[in-house]
């Protein structure tokens, strides 16, 4: 791979021979994210699971045991002609095969050292165990990515994992909706979208983003879906069958995954102008949407029925039982508050509900119950989310030289996740070109080539909903 070669441009196409090592990632990860044997087997590890070029790898094996009397490694899933070594246990003697580079070290207890790897070393390493009839007793393959390097920011292991946002919340036959992904993990290999149960035959598309940039086009995509680089699925004029869970699968370049879940439901479209004996319907409006710690938040009802006698405000979040706040009764003008909201909630006759000096942990779905004269109810739901204020960022710089050709990569350091980063130069927005790109979550920004005309100042800028800090300037060079 050359260094200062330019990008091609994103391609879209269908599953063929021409993808067929996608195509085995993608099943692979289908295996390990659902069907897991829990017997144990020969499994290889690679230490450490991401790898960039000139540094080493090992591939770590476990399980094997003792009626193991030889072994061999191979280059690939085919392992005709794809020998790179074979190991008999008994004589300790190995055999290089037709793929061995001379970087290669294998051991007696299975496992093998790649020094030095390349982006030629890059696809699936195959492990095959055989008996003292020479009989195989297992297969067992493992994917090496090689990186021309490793961003260094992004999300954290500890911190929120992956979730979906469906924009609208609410959505009609014949509408759009964008299923956004937040949070996603930096140094990922691919995107697998699935509309059911994780089966291949479910799979709506898939991108993958480290090398080609092409989207594969699975047996459920139905020619209305688009799948961006950051994971997030459009769907255009949605219908009722396309009503259901939907799961993205991340896949990383350990070959580990993670996956996030949304379901999806599309509403018959009903106007109410057709019907003008129907009432209005009771609905509610956070004021504002998205409140920063501290702030004040009202959720504004609207149609609350003029029969109603009483009313009670719930919250739940997920994973987590329903709570009550208030209850309400307008014929008594009474109130009763739970312990947790009586200091700093207010409660209105017309349904309304106000609380101060809000918390993250206020974040969640709130329900407003109304009961009438005969102890009929109307319900209403609506999503509240509050934000912490962004800390100011700082940016580390790395200037390097590879094959003769320099480039320069900058990392947005910030301990704040689900946020928008934009990259400043000169004090104006940096566009992107194909020697200027960012890293999925844009938290990287890397040059390569760097040339002069690249010369000057570099900030990146952090924002949520609520809030934007922007770090102090980086001059280069």
């Amino acid at each position: 791979m050359e260094y200062c070669s330019a990008v091609k441009n994103n391609d879209i196409v269908k599953f063929s021979d021409k993808y067929k090592d996608l195509e085995k990632l993608i099943m692979t990860s289908l295996l390990i994210f659902g069907h897991l044997p829990t017997t144990a087997r020969v499994i290889t590890e690679l230490v450490p699971p991401e790898v960039a070029e000139g540094e080493n790898v090992l591939f770590i094996v476990h399980n094997l045991t003792e009626n193991v009397k030889s072994f061999a490694w191979f280059k690939g899933l085919k392992m005709e002609k794809q020998g790179i070594a074979t190991y008999r246990r008994r004589k300790s003697l190995v055999t290089n095969g037709p793929m061995h580079s001379g970087r290669e070290t294998i051991y007696r207890n299975g496992s093998l050292l790649l020094q030095k790897v390349s982006h030629n070393d890059t696809g699936f390493f195959t492990l095959q165990t055989y008996d003292r009839h020479e009989k195989i007793l297992s297969t067992t393959s493992v994917y090496l990515h090689v990186h021309d390097f490793l961003w260094k920011c992004g999300r954290l292991a500890t911190s929120s994992q992956p979730t979906i946002e469906s924009v609208p919340p609410k959505v009609v036959e014949l509408g759009d909706v964008l299923l956004l992904v937040h949070n996603p993990p930096e140094n990922v290999v691919g995107f697998v979208w699935v509309k059911g149960m994780t089966e291949s035959k479910n799979i709506v598309a898939a991108r993958y983003i480290s090398d080609r940039k092409t989207t594969m086009l699975g047996p459920a995509y139905s020619g209305r879906e688009t799948l961006y680089s950051d994971g997030s699925l459009l769907l255009r004029s949605v219908t009722l069958n396309d009503s259901g869970l939907y799961t993205l699968e991340i896949l990383r370049t350990d070959m580990t995954t993670e996956a996030a879940q949304v379901q999806l439901k599309v509403h018959t479209f009903l106007p109410l102008c057709c019907d003008p004996l129907s009432p209005p319907q009771l609905t509610i409006r956070p004021v504002p949407q998205y409140a920063a710690v501290g702030e004040v938040f009202l959720l504004q009802v609207h149609n609350l029925p003029e029969d109603s006698r009483s009313f009670s405000w719930y919250k739940s979040r997920r994973r987590a039982p329903v709570l009550k706040i208030v209850d309400y009764n307008r014929a008594k003008n009474s109130v009763s508050w739970e312990p947790e909201y009586r200091q700093r909630g207010m409660v209105y006759y017309n349904g309304s509900l106000m609380l101060q000096d809000v918390t993250e942990k206020d974040t969640g779905r709130y329900t407003l119950e109304v009961f009438n004269k005969d102890f009929k109810f109307k319900k209403a739901s609506v999503e509240f989310y509050v934000k912490k204020s962004v800390t100011q960022p700082l940016i580390e710089m790395t200037d390097a030289t590879v094959a003769g050709c320099r480039f320069v990569t900058f990392t947005c350091i910030s301990p704040d996740t689900d946020v928008s980063i934009r990259w400043i130069f000169n004090n104006n927005t940096l566009y992107l070109t194909e020697r200027v790109t960012l890293s999925p979550t844009k938290c990287g920004l890397r040059i390569n080539p760097v040339k002069s005309e690249d010369a000057g100042e570099y900030q990146c800028e952090v924002s949520n909903q609520v809030s934007m800090k922007t770090s102090l300037p980086v001059s280069w060079p």
